[in-house]
């Protein structure tokens, strides 16, 4: 019966839009096809160690970056799992607006992948960077959350609902380096599980995309405030201030 079903609906990949005739063996439904597997890069060496931004996009000297100059002090480093270009940013709208859930494994496991690096990271749990009531509500769930959840079953930690957000804060969507700023100061308070941050010395904070760091800077301070000693920002993707690399020719989903 489920072969039938698959025949005739069969699960399209998030990234190109192309029926996945074949899933990998161990998983029910995948959210890529093959090509679109390879076409997701990791930021291009050589990057800043902090912020993981490739050299040569704003940096001045060698021990300044212009990205990450002005982070809180508790930001003890940023890793993202791949660059925000096709098909990244295809599973990122899937998630984010489109209610495909299936898109989390793909991006907790690219995650991860980078995680490995950080064996101070070892059981540290993850906290999920908030969205508004709002937009939760209007969505169905918190993307980063999502994300969060499947980065702890593959690493096998909790997740804490440490911060929360407040009321009205706008979308950083669209907004240049210094308006970002601007919108989300102040924007993060303590959430449900903001009183057991004190009792973590490492904290990975977790989103869907990194931009400039506004975001997560915010949220790093109030965790800074809760008494976490260390927070590490892990995205499932990198934006970049200009195109790295080549594009490849991975198509747009046709079907969303």
């Amino acid at each position: 019966m489920n072969r039938l079903l698959r025949f005739l609906l069969p699960l399209r990949c998030l990234g190109c839009g192309v029926p996945i005739s074949d899933p990998p063996a161990g998983e029910a439904e995948p959210a890529l096809c093959l090509d679109c597997r390879l076409a997701l890069a990791e930021p291009p060496a050589p990057r800043c160690p902090r912020c993981d931004l490739p050299r040569g996009t704003g940096r001045l000297r060698p021990e300044f970056c212009a990205q990450c100059d002005d982070w809180p002090p508790i930001v003890r480093r940023a890793v993202a799992g791949v660059v925000l270009r096709p098909p990244a940013d295809a599973l990122v709208q899937s998630l984010k607006y489109a209610g495909w859930r299936r898109a989390a494994e793909p991006m907790a496991e690219r995650i991860a992948r980078r995680l490995v690096a950080f064996p101070e990271l070892e059981g540290a749990p993850v906290v999920p960077v908030p969205t508004t009531e709002r937009r939760e509500r209007r969505r169905g769930y918190n993307q980063a959350r999502v994300l969060a959840e499947a980065l702890a079953r593959r690493r096998g930690v909790e997740v804490l609902d440490g911060l929360a957000r407040r009321v009205g804060s706008a979308s950083q969507v669209a907004l240049p380096r210094d308006e970002r700023r601007a919108n989300v100061s102040k924007a993060f308070v303590p959430g449900p599980d903001g009183s057991r941050i004190g009792a973590v010395s490492h904290t990975i904070l977790v989103d869907d995309v990194l931009t400039t760091g506004a975001t997560a800077g915010s949220a790093a301070e109030v965790l800074a405030a809760l008494g976490s000693g260390a927070v590490t920002v892990a995205a499932f993707a990198r934006a970049l201030p200009h195109p790295v690399g080549r594009q490849g020719g991975v198509r747009r989903p046709m079907f969303r």
